[in-house]
C-alpha cells in the first residue's frame, strides 16, 4: 500500500495518524470502537403466545437480531430452538400458561456459548413459519414461530431427521482412568438438572437446580476437608446434561460413588416433607418412586434432546450380571449410611430406602444413590432448602455418611 502525505495532517499518513488517535482514544476514555470490542450479548426480556387451535404463534422479544436453528421432537412433541449465547431476561412464571397448540415453553442455557427455548405441544402440529425481524421505531428484535395442527403420520414425516441431527449418537461408555491403588477414592457428586432444565420449582420461584447446586458445592468442600477423597462434580456451574453424561463422567473419572443430589415437588394434597434416598430397581419399591423416577427420566426430553435406547453395556442383564449385582450391594450399603447418619438430625420422608429405574443411577460399575433433599411444594421444606445453617448439617451428615461407606468397604475388601 501506498501511504499519501497530506497537508491537513501536517505531512502524517492518514492512516497511522488515525490509528493514534483511536489508540489515544482507547487509552484516556476506556471507548473502544464497535469494530474492536467484544459485541454486547444478546437479551430475550419478554415472550408471549397469541392465535388459537388453528394456528398458534410464539413471539419472543430481542435485544437484537440472531441467527436461530429450530426443529422438532416428538415423544413428546416439541419444538427446539437453538440460538447463539443469548441472556434470558424474562419476567417471573413466563412460559407456564398454555395457549392454542402450545402447553408451555422454557428457556435457558444450553451448552457453552449455545442457548436453547423449548415449547411444548399438545398434538401433533407443524411449524408453519419461523422468522426473526429487525429491530426498528422503537420496536425489539422478535423471534416468531407459527404452529398449525397436523396428524400424526405427517408430523412423523417432517421429524423423522431431526433426532440424527440434533441428538449425539450413542456411544459406548469411554473407558475409566489407570489409578493407581494409593490415590483417593474419587467421588462423584451429581447437581441434578441445570441449564435449560429447571427441575422442580416452588411457588415462589425457587429452582432446584440453584438449591441443589448450592447444596452439592458445600458438600464438596467438607468431603474435600476430610482429606480421604477426590471430589468431581458433574456440572460446575448452570448447565444442560444429559443424564447419560452423567452416567459416563463417573465412569470416566474411575468413580467409587456416584451420589445424585435432587429436590422434589409433590403436586397432590397431603404430607410430602423431609429427604429420601433412592437406589436402582427395574420395578421399583412403590408407585411414588416410580412416578418420580419417571419424571426424572424425563430430563433429557425437557432440555429438548431425543429420548435413545440405552447402549446395551448399561442395560444388558443390568440387575442379573454379578458384577452388576455387586454395584447394587455398594450401593445398598451406602443407601443405608446416608439413612443412618440423616435419622435424628434431618426430617427423613421415608425410613427405609426406596427404589425405582432412574437412568442417572444406571452405571454398572459405579455404586450409585440419588437423594431427594426435600420437597419443593411445602413450604417448610423450601425454607430448610434456602437455610445455609441446614445445608451446612446435612451436608456434613452426608460428608460423614461417605466416610462410613468407605470404611465398611476397607475393612471388608481393600480398594
Amino acid at each position: 500500500m501506498r501511504l499519501i502525505r497530506t497537508r491537513d495532517t501536517g505531512g502524517w499518513p492518514r492512516a497511522i495518524l488515525c490509528l493514534l488517535l483511536a489508540s489515544v482514544l482507547v487509552v484516556s476514555t476506556g471507548f473502544f470502537p464497535a469494530t474492536i470490542a467484544h459485541a454486547a450479548p444478546t437479551v430475550a426480556n419478554d415472550a408471549r403466545l397469541a392465535g388459537d387451535q388453528q394456528r398458534t404463534r410464539f413471539i419472543a422479544d430481542l435485544s437484537k437480531k440472531v441467527d436461530v436453528h429450530v426443529f422438532t421432537l416428538d415423544n413428546p412433541y416439541r419444538v427446539i430452538v437453538d440460538l447463539a449465547d443469548v441472556q434470558f431476561q424474562m419476567p417471573p412464571g413466563i412460559g407456564e400458561k398454555p395457549k392454542g397448540l402450545i402447553k408451555g415453553y422454557r428457556y435457558g442455557l444450553f451448552a457453552p456459548g449455545k442457548s436453547r427455548i423449548v415449547i411444548d405441544v399438545a398434538s401433533p402440529f407443524l411449524v408453519d413459519k419461523t422468522f426473526v425481524l429487525d429491530a426498528r421505531d422503537g420496536q425489539p428484535a422478535r423471534l416468531v414461530i407459527d404452529l398449525v395442527p397436523t396428524d400424526r403420520k405427517t408430523f412423523l414425516k417432517s421429524t423423522e431427521s431431526a433426532a440424527a441431527e440434533t441428538s449425539p449418537p450413542v456411544r459406548p461408555l469411554p473407558p475409566a482412568k489407570e489409578r493407581p491403588a494409593s490415590a483417593k477414592p474419587i467421588v462423584v457428586l451429581d447437581p441434578g438438572h441445570g441449564g435449560i432444565d429447571s427441575g422442580a420449582v416452588s411457588k415462589k420461584g425457587t429452582e432446584e437446580k440453584d438449591v441443589v447446586m448450592a447444596f452439592t458445592q458445600l458438600l464438596k468442600k467438607q468431603l474435600e476437608e476430610t482429606g480421604k477423597f477426590d471430589v468431581a462434580l458433574t456440572r460446575e456451574g448452570d448447565r444442560f446434561l444429559t443424564l447419560r453424561d452423567r452416567v459416563a463422567f463417573a465412569h470416566e473419572k474411575g468413580a467409587s460413588l456416584f451420589l445424585s443430589i435432587h429436590a422434589d415437588f409433590f403436586p397432590h394434597k397431603g404430607e410430602a416433607r423431609g429427604a429420601t434416598i433412592f437406589t436402582l430397581s427395574e420395578n421399583g419399591s412403590d408407585a411414588e418412586a416410580r412416578a418420580l423416577a419417571a419424571k426424572e427420566n424425563l430430563a433429557d426430553a425437557v432440555g429438548g434432546y431425543e429420548l435413545p435406547q440405552e447402549p446395551d453395556e448399561i442395560l444388558a442383564n443390568i440387575l442379573i450380571d454379578l458384577a452388576q449385582r455387586e454395584t447394587q450391594n455398594r450401593s445398598m450399603v451406602f443407601a443405608g449410611a446416608i439413612l443412618s447418619t440423616l435419622e435424628g438430625r434431618v426430617k427423613l420422608h421415608s425410613s427405609k430406602p426406596k427404589s425405582a429405574s432412574f437412568r442417572v443411577l444406571k452405571s454398572p460399575d459405579v455404586p450409585s444413590v440419588l437423594l431427594e433433599l426435600g420437597y419443593l411444594s411445602d413450604t417448610d421444606d423450601e425454607k430448610l432448602l434456602l437455610s445455609e445453617s441446614w445445608r451446612e448439617k446435612t451436608a456434613q451428615a452426608v460428608s460423614h455418611a461417605v466416610e462410613s461407606y468407605f470404611e465398611q468397604r476397607i475393612a471388608r475388601t481393600p480398594f
